[in-house]
């Protein structure tokens, strides 16, 4: 007999490349961490250090179709570089924070772009334009074992076969073990918790039934159509 009063949601998780689930604890994502990306959005990137906003767990999808979301008229995507955190930790010093990946994976950060402005002008927190249903499709995890750790290389996203993102991993304002030793002095970082590194310059809005594909050299790809 259980002693839930309701039904325990289900665990949210991502395929791993070659077989198996990475379960989902937390995502967390940093932002403006590519500077062209950051001066596109108003912002100056030399005098902040790294900051971070969150979305739920399940807000994963790995899904060839992605519902359009609600609520918005401006839905931009962001293509980034996702970290797998397989050992937990915190103040991790940044020479053993490679250490603590499991794996890494291509990812979109979608975002309500309409929202995030209004939320910005009013001071307000990020939660509704960044962190719902069905925000951050992914693809596979593929285990540091067979990608060593990416440190450079390409990263690009194409809308309808049209390139919109195009720029590398060596144009990360702050590194994987940077953004790790970072972040752990604020959270401890657990198994399952995900990371996404920040989007190059180039993001716009989409509309419905488009078809968002991304790469990233080394790790893998991602795809699906806006439904």
């Amino acid at each position: 007999m259980s002693d839930w009063v309701i039904e325990p949601p289900e665990l949210p998780s991502v395929s791993v490349a070659g077989g198996g689930r990475f379960p989902v604890r937390r995502i967390f994502c940093v932002g403006r961490n590519y500077a062209a990306h950051a001066r596109e959005m108003g912002a100056d990137p030399d005098r902040e250090p790294p900051f971070f906003f969150s979305k739920p767990a399940d807000a994963v999808i790995s899904s060839d179709h992605v519902p359009f979301p609600t609520a918005t008229r401006s839905l931009h995507f962001e293509m980034e570089l996702v970290v797998a955190i397989g050992r937990g930790g915190q103040a991790i010093a940044i020479e053993q924070a490679l250490e603590h990946v499991y794996g890494y994976a291509a990812g979109v950060d979608l975002t309500r772009r309409d929202l995030q402005d209004e939320a910005k002008l009013l001071r307000r927190p990020w939660d509704m334009s960044k962190g719902f249903d069905a925000s951050a499709p992914i693809g596979l995890i593929v285990p540091t074992l067979q990608t060593g750790h990416p440190a450079c290389g390409r990263i690009s996203l194409s809308v309808d076969d049209a390139i919109k993102q195009d720029g590398t991993l060596e144009d990360m304002i702050w590194s994987v073990p940077e953004i790790i030793a970072f972040l752990s002095k604020l959270v401890a970082l657990a198994p399952g918790d995900l990371i996404f590194t920040g989007t190059p310059d180039g993001v716009a809005a989409v509309e419905r039934g488009a078809r968002i594909s991304g790469s990233i050299d080394g790790v893998g790809t991602v795809s699906f159509q806006l439904v």
